[in-house]
């Protein structure tokens, strides 16, 4: 593994080199995706990509409370092109399928990346 030096006094250390995750695996972006993310090492600078049928879902970033409500707030980001790649920020993230009933029916993830 190679790491790198932040510059500009953040004296963290991170990872040179960042994985991409298909959410879902090879099922993609659909119901029963709500334990994918459960034991695995995300990292910040992580990209997950969200495939899906344009149309049929969408990914929508959303805060904790939102997640748990499956409410979409008014100032929330949407994306739809049904290949999504979305980088991680350090710690907790959360993503649901913004389309009527599908949050409710197991389209939503947390996502904890270190």
């Amino acid at each position: 593994m190679v790491f790198a030096q932040r510059e500009g006094g953040g004296g963290g250390v991170v990872a040179a080199e960042s994985r991409l995750w298909p959410v879902g695996d090879k099922a993609g972006w659909t119901f029963g995706v709500l334990e994918w993310s459960n034991y695995k090492p995300f990292r910040a600078g992580d990209v997950l990509l969200f495939r899906y049928p344009p149309g049929a879902h969408n990914v929508v970033q959303v805060d904790a409370e939102a997640v748990q409500d499956c409410e979409i707030p008014g100032n929330a980001t949407v994306w739809s092109s049904g290949s999504d790649r979305i980088t991680l920020a350090r710690g907790v993230s959360f993503f649901v399928c913004g389309f009527p009933g599908h949050c409710k029916n197991g389209m939503k993830i947390a996502i904890t990346a270190n």
